[in-house]
């Protein structure tokens, strides 16, 4: 009997960023190098990109990347965005911290951007989770848990949260504890408000460029969790991202190694299975749907 491979959400962040990025996710969904992506609906590239991603559906997990630091709102927020532009994470951060974010400005751009991806998908998403991890802030996090639940909304939600000692076995520990610890308490008040969270979460880089990608982000592999989600950030390089992030570099890197045999054998060595959600058997009623072992790339190197 063969043995039990073992279930992995690998996510890539930011569908509909930029063309670029959107392709390049698009291309590693088609060929099973990731099984889940969240979408970026405020961005104005999703919606050009938003028809090929509904197409996936039922094959690769949908979420929302729920985005309160880059770009504009999709309606208007009188302090968090008074010129009409969200404000850098240092400054949400900061008016997180300090207890100056209202839910009641935050939670009517969530359901803007649920509504969004539902009228491009035909439903709402799959998971939630946030870009730059601001789903679970104070101040962000109640406002999110309140309007999925007035929707009924049954799906997962993205801890990013971990045990420290696995942590401290990855690449980018430093920053995963921070991140960890913003978010402490999230995953609890999430099952509290009947939902389901990963648990396990990895996928931490430096965003630099660079030839050691690949050994860094096979060892984001160490230590998962029970029921984990790996993060990615692969895409390409187009002037709709370089307007909007400054993580260009690492992303054509990433959609190469994730693309390559390298990644397969990995895969394969380690008796990894990609799923498009976690095992959530812990209280949820929802569980992963496999998917077969991963083809070879057509421009595998």
């Amino acid at each position: 009997m063969l043995p039990e491979r073992r279930p992995v959400v690998l996510c890539a962040d930011d569908y509909g960023l930029s063309p670029g990025v959107s392709r390049g996710i698009l291309d590693l969904a088609r060929w099973h190098r990731i099984t889940a992506t969240g979408a970026m609906t405020n961005i104005p590239a999703f919606r050009g990109a938003a028809p090929a991603l509904r197409e996936l559906g039922g094959t690769v997990g949908l979420g929302l990347h729920l985005t309160l630091t880059t770009g504009a709102p999709l309606g208007p927020l009188p302090r968090l965005a008074p010129d009409g532009r969200l404000p850098p994470l240092g400054r949400l951060l900061s008016w997180s911290l300090s207890g100056r974010l209202r839910a009641a400005e935050i939670r009517p751009e969530i359901e803007r951007q649920l509504d969004a991806f539902a009228a491009a998908m035909g439903r709402l998403p799959d998971f939630v989770d946030g870009h730059q991890h601001v789903h679970v802030l104070p101040g962000v996090r109640g406002a999110l848990l309140a309007a999925l639940a007035a929707r009924g909304w049954r799906g997962w939600l993205r801890d990013p949260g971990d045990r420290s000692g696995a942590i401290r076995a990855r690449p980018q520990g430093r920053k995963a504890a921070v991140v960890a610890g913003l978010g402490l308490g999230f995953g609890s008040a999430a099952r509290r408000a009947g939902f389901s969270t990963n648990r396990g979460f990895s996928g931490f880089s430096d965003f630099a460029e660079g030839e050691g990608f690949a050994d860094a982000f096979e060892r984001s592999f160490r230590a998962l969790g029970p029921a984990p989600v790996v993060m990615c950030h692969p895409g390409e390089i187009d002037d709709g991202l370089r307007a909007l992030d400054p993580v260009v570099a690492s992303r054509p890197l990433e959609l190469a190694y994730l693309g390559s045999d390298r990644f397969a054998e990995f895969l394969e060595r380690e008796e990894i299975r990609l799923v498009p959600a976690p095992d959530l058997d812990a209280g949820c009623p929802r569980s992963p749907r496999p998917i077969s072992p991963p083809p070879r790339h057509p421009g595998a190197a």
